[in-house]
C-alpha cells in the first residue's frame, strides 16, 4: 500500500433479506487520516453497510480488503482483532462495572491465570487520557453521565489498536460542548492517521467534521463527495431524490388562530414534582401546538411526563376532564404520549408491526376483549399507508426496521386511538431528514384537524416552525410563555432560553 491507497474498500456490496434488497452493488473506500461521512435516509442502507463490513450480517456478493488485503469478518469480535472498531449510539458497556473493566473487557491482562488488576487501572488510565479524560477509573460506569459513557466507548474501541473507527450517531445524547469535545478526539484520531467513519444525521455537524461523504439511496450508492464540494441542498436532494420543499412549505404555512378563551383540553395548575419540575400553569388548547425549548436537563421531559401521569405530581395537578393521576387515566382522557426513548419505553422490538401498532387500542378495551384480527388488520393496514412505513408488512419485526420508520410505528399506535392530545417526546430525534420532514408535516395536518399537540424537540427551528405557543424551561423551571407571532425570532428565543427572563 502507498499512502494515497485506500485503507479499506468495500466493492460491490451485495446483501439482501427475505423480500427485501438492503443493499445493492454498493461501493465504500476510506483513506488513513480522514473523517469520511455515510449519509442517507433511514433505510437507506447505512447500518446494513455497517454490520456486513463488522461481521454481524454475512455478505451475499462482493469484496472487502483492508489495507490491500482481501477479509471477511465473522463477528464484530473478529472485526475488532483485525483492526475496525464500531461505537454505536446506544452505549454498548456494562454500567455495572468500574470504568477500567468496561474498557479491558475480554482482554483483561494475566499473570498465572490471575487478573492483573494494577495493571488494568494504569493502562486504563493512559487510554482515556488519549482521549483527553480524567476519570476515576475504578468508579462504577453508571455513576457518569451517558456523554461521559459514550466517551468511554470510544476510548475502548482506540485502544484496541484499531485502524478504521465507525461512530454511528456518537452525537445523538450529547449537548453542544460535548460535541466539541469529541470532534476534538476525531481531529486528534486523524491526524494520527486513522480512518473514522462518521454517522449523523446533524448536518451542521457533518460539514464541520467530515473530509468526505459517501451517500447512500435505497440501498444504492449515490455517489461520494468531498465535503466541500457539496452544499447541504444539494446533499439533502441526493438523500431524499428530489428537492426537499417539504419543510419549506410548512414554514410558510400560517399557523392557525386558537381560541385561548375555551376550555383547555388539558392543563396543569401549579403542578410539580420535587427534584424533576418546579410548580408550573401550562393550558393546552384544542388544536394547538405547544412547543416546549430548553436546553438539556430543563425539565422537558419531566412536564411532559407529568401530563401523561407516567410521573406523579407532588405539587399541584393535571387535569383532563379529572386529575391525571396515571397513564390509564391520561388514556381515557384521550391522551396519548411518545416517549423520547422508542426502543426502551415505547415500542416493543420483538413484537411485529401490527402487534405494535393495535397494543394500546388493545390495552384500553382490555385484554379480555380482544379486537378481531380482521378489524386488526384494516386498522393496520390503513395506517402503515398514511404514515409511509417502510417496509409496508404488518409481520414485519419491529427491531429490524429503521429509526424513523419505528418512531412512524409508535405514532400509529396511538394515532389509531384517536387521542384529544398528543404528548410528542423528540419525535425526529436520530431520523433522516426524509422521515423528519414527515413528521412535521403530520403534527400540522394533526394540528389543523383538531388535535392538540405538546411537542418537544432539541431541534428550536422544529419549535418554532410547528408551535403556536413556545413554553421555555431552563433549570426545571418554566420561566416564558411565549406566542408564536412575528416577534418570535430564533435568536429571541434562544436569549430567553439564556437568561432564564422574556427577552
Amino acid at each position: 500500500m502507498t499512502s494515497s491507497d485506500p485503507i479499506l474498500r468495500m466493492s460491490r456490496i451485495h446483501k439482501a433479506f427475505v423480500g427485501v434488497k438492503a443493499l445493492d452493488d454498493v461501493d465504500l473506500q476510506l483513506f488513513p487520516g480522514e473523517v469520511h461521512a455515510l449519509m442517507g435516509e433511514n433505510g437507506a442502507g447505512k447500518s446494513t453497510l455497517i454490520k456486513v463490513l463488522t461481521g454481524v450480517y454475512d455478505i451475499d456478493a462482493g469484496e472487502i480488503t483492508l489495507e490491500g488485503r482481501p477479509v471477511l469478518f465473522g463477528s464484530p469480535m473478529e472485526a475488532q482483532r483485525g483492526g475496525v472498531s464500531t461505537v454505536y449510539q446506544e452505549v454498548n458497556l456494562c454500567t455495572n462495572l468500574s470504568v477500567a473493566e468496561n474498557l479491558f473487557l475480554g482482554r483483561e491482562p494475566r499473570r498465572l491465570g490471575r487478573i492483573q488488576w494494577r495493571a488494568i487501572r494504569k493502562a486504563a488510565t493512559e487510554a482515556l487520557q488519549r482521549v483527553n479524560l480524567d476519570l476515576d477509573v475504578g468508579a462504577q460506569l453508571s455513576t457518569y453521565s451517558l456523554a461521559v459513557q459514550q466517551m468511554v466507548a470510544i476510548a475502548r474501541a482506540v485502544d484496541i489498536d484499531a485502524r478504521v473507527l465507525i461512530l454511528d450517531e456518537p452525537t445523538s445524547s450529547l449537548d453542544q460542548g460535548e460535541v466539541e469535545q469529541l470532534f476534538s478526539i476525531m481531529r486528534k484520531l486523524k491526524d494520527e492517521g486513522m480512518a473514522i467513519v462518521f454517522v449523523s444525521h446533524f448536518l451542521d455537524q457533518v460539514y464541520a467534521v467530515s473530509d468526505r461523504m459517501t451517500v447512500l439511496r435505497n440501498g444504492k450508492r449515490v455517489g461520494e463527495w468531498p465535503t466541500a464540494e457539496l452544499s447541504q441542498g444539494e446533499l439533502v436532494a441526493k438523500m431524499l431524490g428530489h428537492e426537499a420543499a417539504t419543510l419549506e412549505a410548512l414554514e410558510e404555512r400560517p399557523l392557525k388562530k386558537i381560541d385561548a378563551t375555551a376550555t383547555p383540553v388539558a392543563r396543569a395548575e401549579q403542578a410539580g414534582r420535587k427534584g424533576a419540575i418546579a410548580p408550573f400553569d401550562l393550558a393546552i388548547h384544542e388544536g394547538e401546538v405547544v412547543g416546549l425549548a430548553g436546553l438539556l436537563g430543563s425539565g422537558r421531559t419531566e412536564l411532559a411526563r407529568l401530563f401523561f401521569g407516567a410521573d406523579h405530581a407532588d405539587e399541584g395537578r393535571v387535569v383532563a376532564d379529572g386529575p391525571v393521576k396515571n397513564p390509564r387515566v391520561a388514556m381515557n382522557a384521550g391522551i396519548a404520549f411518545c416517549p423520547e426513548n422508542r426502543k426502551t419505553e415505547g415500542l416493543v422490538l420483538e413484537l411485529t408491526i401490527r402487534e405494535n401498532i393495535i397494543l394500546a387500542m388493545q390495552a384500553a378495551r382490555g385484554w379480555t376483549k380482544p379486537i378481531p384480527r380482521r378489524r386488526q388488520d384494516e386498522l393496520v393496514e390503513k395506517w402503515i399507508k398514511a404514515l409511509d412505513i417502510r417496509p409496508a408488512k404488518a409481520e414485519q419485526i419491529v427491531g429490524t426496521l429503521s429509526g424513523g420508520n419505528q418512531q412512524k410505528v409508535l405514532l400509529a399506535r396511538w394515532l389509531i386511538t384517536e387521542p384529544r392530545l398528543m404528548i410528542l417526546d423528540e419525535p425526529t430525534r436520530g431520523i433522516d431528514v426524509g422521515a423528519k420532514a414527515q413528521i412535521q408535516k403530520l403534527v400540522a395536518q394533526l394540528a389543523d384537524e383538531g388535535m392538540s399537540v405538546l411537542f418537544v424537540s432539541a431541534e428550536l427551528e422544529e419549535v418554532l416552525r410547528l408551535s403556536h405557543r413556545v413554553t421555555v424551561l431552563r433549570d426545571r423551571y418554566v420561566v416564558a410563555d411565549l406566542p408564536n407571532d412575528d416577534s418570535l425570532t430564533l435568536d429571541r428565543l434562544v436569549d430567553t432560553i439564556a437568561s432564564g427572563a422574556s427577552a
